[in-house]
């Protein structure tokens, strides 16, 4: 196979970026969600051109993912980067993502997904996962690399053998 001169995992990628770009931007002239939709923003929050509070940053080093649903405001959307108000246990704060610092974007409400390779600055520490949800509860899953030593729970193997109808 030929190498990929022109790059179009980039090109695509951007395109995808776009999508995400043009439904911010009509949400933001109008000032709501339309019908049920919500999204939920996964970024890297060491990403260049990322700013939030430094109790944020402290709390979720390396990944964060926001809902945007009820309680929002200032949303403002450029060609490269948005930026909005949510409430972190109720603490207002403004965010500023970069498009390029988004990893996923999904919408529930229509099953709908975007996911974008965007590393992790140390692709070896990626298995916590943080997620942040304003309106008061911000929480972090649990992984076993957050775990102390003596603590890590090993994965168990299931057959699928346990699933199937017997006949």
């Amino acid at each position: 196979m030929g190498q990929d001169h022109i790059r179009y995992d980039i090109l695509a990628q951007d395109a995808l970026r776009g999508v995400i770009r043009k439904v911010l931007t009509e949400v933001a002239a109008t000032g709501r969600l339309p019908g049920d939709h919500h999204f939920f923003i996964t970024f890297l929050t060491g990403a260049p051109g990322v700013r939030i509070s430094q109790a944020l940053k402290a709390k979720y080093a390396e990944q964060m993912t926001i809902v945007v649903q009820h309680q929002f405001w200032d949303l403002k959307v450029t060609e490269s980067q948005f930026e909005v108000g949510l409430s972190f246990s109720d603490t207002p704060e403004k965010l500023v993502i970069p498009f390029n610092a988004i990893r996923g974007f999904y919408d529930p409400s229509v099953n709908f997904e975007l996911e974008f390779d965007v590393p992790l600055a140390d692709e070896q520490d990626m298995s916590a996962e943080i997620t942040a949800y304003p309106v008061g509860a911000a929480e972090k899953t649990e992984s076993a690399a957050d775990k102390p030593e003596g603590e890590k729970k090993e994965g168990s193997v299931v057959s699928l053998d346990a699933f199937r109808k017997k006949q």
